[in-house]
């Protein structure tokens, strides 16, 4: 039995921001206040998330320049992952470096080779302020590393170069710089 209700259950869909939009081209805003609208951004976040079938979500993406993003998404071993984080900083990222397929809920049905460590470590506070610290591998590692990024205001075709950076701006629709 569920003590819990369903993440994003009590939450509303809210609009995709696409790539080229200002506000994922900027750092975002610290948390200051833990209360019932960040409670409602978080519960926004999954419900967006889950709407649009992704393993992650970062408050800016949905036009909000806040430092919070969800998550629910697999290890390599299928482990499941499920959470958010309130003002994450990722404090390790190490290992191999892994050139795997990833996409963006921003930038939908495009993806891209993007080098990523296979091991990350964030650390950050949950929506009530309480300190949380996320370590992942593989697959997820690349999600933390990917949602981080979002809220320093980094798109992972920024990672990007050469063909595989025109290619993946081409198929977003945008002009490769």
């Amino acid at each position: 039995m569920r003590n819990r209700p369903i993440p994003g259950s009590s939450g509303r869909v809210r609009a995709m921001r696409p790539l080229g939009d200002p506000v994922l081209h900027a750092p975002c805003e610290p948390v200051a206040a833990f209360g019932p609208s960040l409670a409602q951004l978080v519960e926004d976040l999954f419900a967006t998330m889950y709407a649009a079938r992704g393993v992650g979500l970062a408050a800016n993406q949905v036009g909000v320049a806040w430092r919070v993003f969800v998550y629910d998404c697999p290890d390599d071993e299928d482990v499941r992952h499920l959470g958010h984080l309130v003002n994450p900083r990722l404090v390790e990222a190490d290992g191999i470096t892994v050139r795997g397929a990833e996409g963006c809920l921003s930038l939908p049905g495009v993806e891209a080779g993007t080098p990523r460590f296979d091991h990350a470590v964030v650390e950050g506070f949950s929506v009530t302020g309480e300190p949380v610290t996320v370590s992942g591998s593989g697959f997820f590692a690349r999600c933390l590393q990917h949602e981080c990024d979002h809220l320093d205001g980094t798109v992972y075709t920024d990672r990007l170069t050469g063909w595989r950076k025109r290619k993946a701006l081409r198929a977003a629709g945008r002009r490769p710089r």
